[in-house]
């Protein structure tokens, strides 16, 4: 069976984009694939909808979006390396090899690397899907221009949510935070600029029951009274309320899963528990996820893979 690639990438954000860096410097002819469709985030991923990053070595204080390409220049670099915006709808195995069935082409390989990352979650509440993109967003900072000297709600309570907010109120006349533990939990630096900010109120042990609205978000219902009230007044309401980790294409080839459908990995290795297939980033099962994690799950998993491949020859 002919192999175009030694390794292909299912993802091009930092992840993907790093993997395929490192395993060009290994001699491995790659593949990074990447959706096409207008509702997809481009090349680079969801680093791109990060207004500041602050936390990646070498760099005090940059956007996602030049930090996402920062990493793209450096893996098309390499002349090993092909870059290619085609949505993959499914992958095959025969004996040692794999067929990658994209939207616009077939592709063939050696081994394959799950860098697939996440999805929003969506809040499942009356109105949320009815007025989604009518007041009803999942990127602050694709969306938060749209708001300006309107009042909205950001749902949610982690590192993401509080950031979130900060780029909000960049637009905003007043933004709640609204989220249903007793204490945000993003990073301190953040819960301090968040505290600190004039426009920023937060209101905790509290959950949203409804959307409401004509044509566009008018208020929300909540599930216990603020300031007297269940009905709050406003007109966006931005989610940030977690991810879902997009794993299906890897379920036909026998790839474990946990409960949360992430990958299960080998944390030393980015090994899945089928021989030739790796996972990294958000899409796998490491707690903590964070750029820099991702971007080290990749270079492993290339290292794998040309572990692999040379055992193989």
């Amino acid at each position: 069976m002919r192999d175009d690639y030694d390794f292909i990438i299912i993802g091009a954000g930092v992840t993907g984009l790093s993997a395929a860096m490192y395993a060009a410097r290994l001699g491995l002819k790659t593949l990074c694939l990447g959706a096409t469709s207008s509702s997809e985030l481009p090349v680079g991923g969801v680093i791109t909808t990060t207004n500041i990053v602050e936390n990646y070595p070498g760099f005090i204080r940059l956007t996602g979006t030049e930090l996402a390409e920062a990493i793209e220049k450096h893996a098309r670099s390499y002349d090993l390396v092909t870059i290619i915006k085609d949505k993959v709808q499914a992958i095959m195995r025969k004996g040692m090899h794999f067929t990658v069935q994209g939207k616009k082409e077939t592709y063939f390989c050696k081994t394959v690397l799950f860098a697939t990352g996440t999805k929003w979650k969506q809040l499942e509440i009356p109105g949320s899907k009815e007025f989604e993109n009518r007041g009803v967003v999942y990127c602050a900072l694709c969306d938060a221009p749209l708001f300006k000297n309107k009042v909205v709600c950001v749902v949610g309570g982690s590192d993401s949510a509080a950031k979130d907010a900060l780029v909000v109120a960049e637009h905003a006349s007043k933004v709640y935070l609204i989220y249903r533990g007793k204490e945000i939990r993003s990073e301190p630096i953040n819960t301090a600029r968040v505290k600190a900010h004039p426009r920023i109120e937060i209101i905790t042990e509290t959950n949203l029951t409804a959307i409401n609205g004509e044509k566009s978000v008018s208020n929300v219902f909540l599930d216990k009274p603020y300031q007297g009230s269940k009905t709050l007044a406003l007109q966006g309401v931005f989610v940030a309320i977690g991810h879902v980790a997009l794993s299906d294409l890897a379920v036909p080839l026998g790839v474990a899963l946990n409960a949360k459908k992430e990958i299960i990995i080998n944390h030393k290795t980015s090994e899945t528990n089928v021989q030739g297939v790796y996972a990294a980033g958000d899409v796998g099962d490491k707690p903590f996820k964070q750029a820099i994690t991702g971007v080290s799950e990749g270079c492993t998993a290339a290292w794998s893979a040309y572990e692999y491949i040379s055992k193989q020859r």
